[in-house]
């Protein structure tokens, strides 16, 4: 086998064989083939898309290409969230602890933010001694013992997918669907999951920028799943602006206990609500979503999910004294408001834009090797659609350096927009695919 004829048949719209994309993905892996090679392949993929078996192929060889963590002896149903990214999603800090309070088993490896998005286990990271690289042993034990582990990634899973996701970033081949459905579907695989409920997120903040973009990777990824005996839902969620309110690490676990203490905001309750009635579903603990909604609800409301995230906390090295008293948690040297210039209603809250401006404050990177200041970031205090007054607080900017919070200040004021007309509100939960 060669990898010439295996470019030349996808650049001429041929479908590969299970064979031809396990040889591409072992050789590539291994150094045997050449990222000019690989390039090429890459851009005939781009170009002429992947049939749902091509896809399905090359996500198990991914999958396939480093370790497997077998999650077998916990002898339950593992359902996997994964979210495709966004801003102010601070989604998994919420739902784990609350879906593992009603018994679902939760053994999650997270990732770190890139870019604009930001990340679980960076968010985790900002609770003082929280320790997010546990080995697999004690991992699987934690999960045992109190019903649920988040981790950062520890195990080499799926290094072909590190390999290739970095060249189609370096030849602009990111934004394809067969390419983003196989990364995404490899790394949950290789996880241990036995069933996956998908967080596919649309808009300005998203990846997926339109309806039918995310329709179409949502589909896939349900393919996928379908052949490689993996139950997949996806849930379709709007990222025009960002979930909730705050937008930085301890911003975001702040606004994540006060959540599970009952102090829940609308838009983050409805995602919260929809991922978790159909991780129930999937756990085979309840059919139908409005009751699985409703034992979710009772379970804030009678505080056994954010006592399950204390324990998650605890068993984890972290210092549970910061989440019982939020106000210990490091504080930014800045903290100043943004007031409204006019009266009116909130047009628009560019997510993208407020995520790249946290970033700007610290709270983001721009590479896996920069460090992030966990203490600044930006907290709304509107929705797009809500009335404002002249001289009403829009924001509050958290910042630990003087340049950076006059420069972040005139920035806000830009991408928060205000209409003298009504605004109508946007769906939160757009549509479900399954």
């Amino acid at each position: 086998m060669r990898i010439i004829d295996i470019i030349e048949k996808k650049r001429n719209k041929q479908e590969l064989t299970k064979q031809e994309i396990e040889y591409f993905v072992t050789e590539y892996t291994d150094g045997n083939i050449k990222d000019y090679q690989a390039a090429a392949l890459v851009m005939a993929i781009y170009l002429n898309g992947m049939t749902n078996q091509e896809t399905t192929n090359l996500t198990l060889a991914m999958a396939n290409s480093g370790e497997i963590l077998d999650l077998s002896t916990l002898n339950e149903t593992i359902v996997d969230k994964h979210s495709t990214g966004g801003v102010g999603d601070k989604v998994s800090l919420i739902l784990l602890p609350l879906v593992s309070s009603v018994g679902i088993k939760v053994a999650k490896m997270s990732g770190r933010g890139l870019g604009f998005t930001g990340g679980t286990i960076d968010k985790l990271e900002s609770i003082p001694g929280y320790q997010t690289g546990v080995e697999t042993e004690q991992f699987i034990k934690n999960v045992e013992q109190v019903g649920i582990s988040i981790i950062s990634q520890t195990l080499n899973l799926a290094p072909a997918d590190k390999k290739l996701y970095a060249l189609r970033d370096a030849i602009s081949c990111v934004e394809s669907i067969p390419l983003i459905a196989s990364s995404i579907m490899s790394k949950k695989i290789a996880s241990g999951a036995q069933k996956i409920v998908l967080d596919v997120t649309v808009g300005k903040g998203a990846f997926m920028q339109n309806i039918e973009q995310a329709r179409d990777l949502a589909n896939m990824m349900i393919a996928i799943g379908k052949l490689a005996k993996r139950e997949t839902v996806c849930v379709l969620t709007n990222m025009n602006e960002p979930l909730g309110f705050a937008v930085g690490n301890s911003l975001e676990v702040i606004e994540a206990v006060r959540f599970l203490q009952g102090h829940m905001i609308e838009d983050l309750k409805q995602v919260v609500l929809e991922l978790g009635a159909y991780m129930l579903k999937l756990a085979r603990k309840g059919e139908d979503l409005e009751e699985n909604k409703i034992k979710l609800l009772e379970n804030i409301e009678n505080r056994n999910a954010y006592q399950k995230f204390l324990e998650l906390v605890q068993k984890q090295g972290g210092d549970i004294s910061y989440i019982e008293n939020l106000e210990k948690l490091p504080k930014a040297d800045y903290i100043e408001p943004i007031y409204s210039e006019k009266e009116g209603y909130i047009q628009e809250i560019n997510s993208k834009e407020i995520g790249k401006l946290a970033g700007f404050l610290g709270a983001g990177r721009e590479t896996k090797e920069d460090e992030i200041d966990s203490s600044v970031g930006i907290v709304l205090s509107k929705k797009v659609s809500d009335k404002v007054r002249k001289d009403e607080v829009l924001a509050y900017i958290h910042a630990n350096n003087e340049g950076k919070l006059n420069e972040a200040k005139l920035k806000l004021k830009e991408i928060i927009k205000i209409s003298s007309k009504r605004v109508e509100k946007e769906k939160v939960i757009l549509e479900i695919r399954r």
